[in-house]
Formats: structure tokens, C-alpha cells, sequence
């Protein structure tokens, strides 16, 4: 059974049509891409499979389950993560802390006078953060964390409440290419060794070329193509809207 079965999605503002009978699914254990050019549909997808935004039609199946009109942190507490464009993180906290706050949310836990709150879950904050690379900076405050390592504790607090699946929406936007590149692999790795599904969008074509397994092309709302990397990477259709011509291509894309 799919993880995630998104069946007809449609969303209007106004008289626009930002997704129009949108329809894919998402297997366990797989990274499927969703890219397309700015203003294609992505991250409103993203925001009504999670239950930031209602759906107008449409139906988003979660593990069987029908979470198509739920609240946004029931959706959370099923089992799906979420990362945005712009990191949110507490800048004032720690690193440990503001995974610790996500630990407290995910075990329904809350401090009082015998036990503050930094003092609950630190081992299991730990060991979310040495999982992405930052347990060496777990008493630094985030404020002062480079953007790279934002991102990376942003993943860390997803991964807090054991998803079986991750909405990354441009998990490496903002970052030198060595930074997407040790990222997205850390990503696939998390991926490999704890069977999470993950659905991403993406602007870094090596990002996508790289680590989907499949793609799923939006634009105007609507899904172009859908297929392998190499399937998508050779469709006319997607070279003439999105990738800037013929030939195989590579980097980020055009209008990023």
C-alpha cells in the first residue's frame, strides 16, 4: 500500500487555479521529486497534504487513512514531517533545545517545578543530532548557526516524532553546492536506513537527478509528467517549460 495517495488535489485563489486535479502517489522508502517552475503549484501541495491549506476537491489517503480535511498538527502526530523554505527554528534556544521541544510535543510531555523542560530528553535530542551531523553544536544557540546547519537541525527536529514521512520543501535552497550535495545524501542515507518516505521539491536539478527515484513535473497547476529521472529528464515537454532546451541537463534550473 502507498504511503501517500493523492487523488484529484485542487486549490483556487480567486479566479486562479494553483492546483488542478493533481494526482500521484508515494511508495514506502521512496524520494519522489516534485519540480516545475515558479508558481507551478509545489509548495501548495505541500501545504494541503499537510494540512496547512484545505483542499477545494481532492483526496490525501495517509497510510489508508483519509487526512484530506485534518488539522495540521493531527497530521503532524500521524506520522508526517514537514520542513519549509525558510527554516523555523527558536533562535533564542540551543540546538538541543529546540529538538528537546519537539521531543516534548511528540511524547505529549510538558515541563513543571520538579523537572524544566531542558532537563527531559536529552539523550534522545543527542542522538537525533549526532544523526544529521550537529550533536557537536547542541549547546550553541540556533540564532548563531550557519544556514547549512540550520537546515540540518530543521531535519532533526522533523525526524523528532518518527515519521514515516518527510515533506522537505527545497531542503537545500540557500546552500554552496557542497553543503546541497552532503545534505541530500545524508537525506537518502536517513531515508536507506529507516524506510522514511519522503516527498520533496526541489530547484537543484543535481539535487533531484541525483536522489529521486522518481519525479513528478507540476506546471500551471498540473502535473506535466511523472516517471524516472531518466524518463523526465528526456520529455520533451518538461525540457520546453522547465529545463531550457534539449540535451541532458544539469544544475539548478533556470528561474529558480
Amino acid at each position: 500500500m502507498s504511503v501517500l495517495q493523492v487523488t484529484g488535489l485542487a486549490k483556487s485563489f480567486g479566479g486562479l487555479k494553483a492546483v488542478d486535479d493533481v494526482s500521484f502517489a508515494v511508495e514506502p522508502g521512496e524520494l519522489l521529486a516534485v519540480i516545475g517552475p515558479n508558481g507551478a503549484g509545489k509548495t501548495t501541495c505541500f501545504n494541503m497534504i499537510s494540512g496547512q491549506l484545505r483542499a477545494d476537491a481532492g483526496t490525501v489517503r495517509f497510510d489508508g487513512t483519509d487526512i484530506s480535511r485534518w488539522p495540521a498538527r493531527k497530521i503532524w502526530r500521524l506520522g508526517v514531517g514537514r520542513t519549509f523554505q525558510i527554516t523555523a527554528t527558536a533562535p533564542s534556544m540551543t540546538v538541543r533545545e529546540n529538538v528537546q521541544l519537539a521531543l516534548l510535543s511528540h511524547h505529549r510531555k510538558s515541563s513543571n517545578l520538579w523537572r524544566p523542560a531542558t532537563t527531559m530528553y536529552q539523550d534522545e535530542a543527542d542522538r537525533l543530532l549526532d544523526r544529521v551531523g550537529m550533536v557537536e553544536q547542541a549547546a550553541r544557540a540556533a540564532g548563531v548557526l550557519a544556514y547549512g546547519d540550520l537546515k540540518r537541525l530543521e531535519l532533526a527536529i522533523a525526524l523528532a516524532h518518527a515519521p514515516k514521512l518527510l515533506l522537505l520543501d527545497e531542503p537545500t535552497a540557500g546552500m554552496a553546492p557542497g553543503e546541497r550535495t552532503n545534505l541530500m545524501a545524508l537525506i537518502a542515507n536517513i531515508v536507506a536506513d529507516e524506510v522514511i518516505s519522503v516527498l520533496f521539491t526541489e530547484h537543484d536539478m543535481d539535487s533531484v537527478f541525483g536522489h529521486a527515484d522518481r519525479i513528478l513535473v507540476l506546471n500551471r497547476g498540473q502535473v506535466l509528467a511523472e516517471g524516472s529521472v531518466d524518463e523526465v529528464r528526456n520529455d520533451a515537454r518538461v525540457r520546453a517549460v522547465y529545463l531550457g532546451g534539449g540535451g541532458t541537463y544539469g544544475g539548478s534550473a533556470p528561474n529558480a
